[in-house]
């Protein structure tokens, strides 16, 4: 299969799980939004769960190779560009159809390992973007020497993913909370921060590292 049937396969997944939704979503779908047959796209996947594995596998890629290189003059400026990208929507009514697929997705993953363990990719990726950024926060000492980039970043990704799951549940929009995060960073992680307050905060962010 070449790169170029990939990607428009998975494009036009992408635009039916946004029309149909996951527990409705069928082959014919995807091919409705797609110049290949639906014959043709059995012959590459088995059936719905095999290629929404590679659809999985195709966004992880697409995540790690978006955020590679994170525009920002210092650590903090990119952590928070970071974070815009995590939360702030590019095309805002797909994006509101599209966290609502993948939070269904994510209600099948503790009954399928192959989605869990694509999300946990996703995860992990996550996570170890923003406890990169934070290392490097705390090394150029515009953050607090005292965090633990490993706990922050669970912190992070806890709330991010909450977001998304609120943001498709109860519709709140997931900016709401970006706010937040934003404060959390410059008022607990930046040194100069504390330095203003004349101490250093204790914040428990109820993450192991």
């Amino acid at each position: 299969m070449t790169d170029e049937t990939i990607d428009d396969l998975m494009d036009a997944t992408y635009r039916a799980l946004c029309k149909h939704g996951y527990a409705e979503l069928t082959m014919q779908d995807i091919a409705a939004e797609s110049d290949k047959s639906k014959g043709t796209i059995h012959y590459h996947f088995d059936g719905k769960q095999d290629l929404l594995e590679s659809f999985l596998e195709f966004l992880l890629d697409d995540f790690e190779e978006r955020t590679e290189t994170i525009p920002g003059e210092t650590p903090s400026e990119r952590l928070h560009e970071f974070l815009d990208q995590l939360l702030t929507p590019s095309d805002e009514e797909s994006s509101e159809e599209f966290r609502t697929a993948i939070l269904e997705i994510k209600a099948q993953s503790p009954y399928n390992e192959a989605y869990r363990e694509r999300l946990r990719g996703f995860d992990r990726a996550t996570r170890d973007r923003i406890a990169g950024l934070v290392t490097e926060g705390v090394e150029a000492e515009e953050f607090r020497s005292d965090i633990d980039p490993e706990a922050t970043a669970d912190f992070l990704v806890t709330l991010f993913h909450g977001a998304q799951t609120r943001a498709a549940a109860v519709d709140r929009p997931p900016e709401r909370t970006l706010e937040y995060i934003h404060a959390y960073i410059d008022d607990t992680l930046c040194l100069e921060s504390a330095d203003r307050n004349g101490s250093s905060p204790e914040v428990d962010t109820g993450a192991e590292g």
